[in-house]
């Protein structure tokens, strides 16, 4: 089963600090943790992350969920310069209540000279139909309210001009 959230926000930068930071810059200090979902510490297995087809293994702390180290992998599956990025983050290491991957999507759409509609949805998906209600409650409860944390952490690196760590 595939459960569907969306959030949006408005960024008053350029278009290609929205549509850069999310991926390009340092995952930490996008992913710092909140609730059920721990930190990330780091990556590795990089070295091309930022192009279609590339992938990286994702490290967090230990949680209540977590054991801590190698987590999961997130791979690009589509990127359109300034307006979109499509990932897929799979291959967790640890019980993700019934699910097995997750779609990300982040789109970029200038409205007007600096001010960017941003549009971040998530699929999860699910083939534990027993978990179905607890993945209901998951999807949306807690993932909007981690997504819009994630929305803000991503929108003061865009102010900040955080640096690419990637190309």
């Amino acid at each position: 089963m595939e459960f569907k959230v969306k959030v949006s926000a408005i960024y008053e930068c350029s278009l290609e600090r929205a549509f850069k930071t999310p991926m390009l810059c340092d995952v930490t200090k996008v992913h710092t943790g909140y609730g059920l979902t721990p930190k990330v510490i780091h990556t590795t297995e990089d070295e091309n992350w930022g192009q279609v087809g590339s992938s990286k293994k994702i490290y967090v702390e230990k949680s209540l969920t977590q054991k801590g180290g190698f987590a999961s992998m997130d791979k690009i599956l589509e990127r359109i310069e300034n307006k979109y990025w499509k990932i897929q983050v799979d291959e967790f290491q640890s019980w993700m209540a019934g699910f097995y991957k997750f779609i990300g999507e982040w789109k970029t759409t200038e409205k007007v000279e600096g001010q960017i509609l941003v549009e971040y949805n998530y699929s999860l998906y699910s083939n534990k139909p027993l978990y179905f209600p607890l993945n209901w409650v998951f999807a949306k409860i807690f993932w909007p309210i981690y997504m819009k944390r994630v929305l803000n952490n991503i929108k003061q690196m865009a102010y900040d001009e955080e640096p690419y760590l990637y190309e």
